[in-house]
């Protein structure tokens, strides 16, 4: 698994597209969870978890579909499929924690270091290249980011030890499962590798569902069911298939790389559908984004 030569590799622009596409996907997972939570009395915790269970029936169903052995693994790949599962649904606990206790734009701040810890673990693990193209990218995309999550106004909420101690964990956890999906995608399908990964992060949240106190929704509006197919079938589904079917065809320092637009996904479709206001600065934010990810995927081809 590991390359013989640290010369850059052409990008695919068929990984590039896929990933593009699962960051548009995964930025519409705010505003459904936001209609959601707007339309019935359920917490961060129980969706999290009823998410989690239900994008593993699609899966597994998917998996079904195409034939039992598709969910066969190879034994050795076990503790790489579990650190993947494990690190997807603890993942999403320290997400809702984050978003309770840091706030939304503290939490997106957190999650834009995961590129850095895959960008120095790839080069570990798999040997790809550190190159000047990716950090002078990497550090586009973090100026960005800050422009565009709004960090720099002055309503932020108070960041308490507890709220650094969670936050850490945000952007560690984001890049373990991004790795050891990558480790797996080589020998199985998306829908292999997703079936396991999500049926051992709903068996992570299960306990958290004891300590909140509930394991079943109360009764729902019909609508709230509407938003949930949303958030499973775009958000969750559709996002994890194109981002595990892209990280078989890109570096992983890549594709984290350009999965950073989602936040500009995310502000435009805040600004589209529910009509919040876009200043000046998130704007240059959203166009440094994107000058760092069209900046890597030009070079890296070779073409600048």
């Amino acid at each position: 698994m590991t390359p013989t030569s640290l010369a850059p590799v052409r990008v695919s622009i068929l990984g590039v597209l896929a990933v593009l596409f699962a960051a548009a996907c995964w930025a519409s997972s705010g505003i459904f969870v936001k209609l959601i939570l707007v339309s019935a009395p359920v917490s961060s915790l129980l969706l999290a978890f009823w998410r989690d269970t239900a994008a593993f029936a699609v899966f597994l169903t998917l998996a079904l579909a195409a034939g039992p052995r598709t969910l066969k693994i190879k034994r050795e790949d076990i503790p790489w499929l579990t650190g993947m599962g494990f690190s997807l649904g603890v993942f999403h606990v320290a997400l809702n924690l984050s978003y309770i206790l840091n706030g939304v734009s503290v939490t997106t701040i957190q999650q834009a270091v995961m590129p850095a810890i895959v960008l120095v673990a790839a080069r570990v693990i798999w040997n790809e290249p550190l190159t000047g193209i990716k950090l002078c990218s990497l550090v586009l995309i973090g100026i960005g980011t800050v422009l565009v999550s709004g960090l720099l106004r002055s309503d932020l909420p108070d960041i308490t030890t507890g709220g650094i101690l969670v936050g850490l964990l945000v952007p560690v956890l984001y890049a373990g499962w991004s790795l050891f999906g990558k480790a797996l995608r080589a020998g199985y399908s998306a829908v292999t590798t997703l079936t396991w990964a999500f049926g051992i992060a709903a068996l992570i949240l299960l306990p958290c569902q004891f300590v909140a106190g509930a394991i079943l929704p109360p009764p729902l509006p019909g609508v709230t069911y509407l938003w949930f197919a949303g958030l499973i079938c775009v958000s969750t589904a559709a996002g994890f298939l194109a981002f595990i079917f892209a990280l078989g065809r890109l570096p992983a320092g890549i594709a984290t790389l350009l999965v950073m637009t989602e936040i500009v996904f995310a502000v435009a479709y805040a600004y589209l559908i529910l009509n919040e206001t876009l200043a000046a600065i998130e704007v240059a934010g959203g166009v440094l984004i994107m000058t760092g990810v069209a900046f890597t995927v030009i070079r890296q081809n070779g073409t600048i």
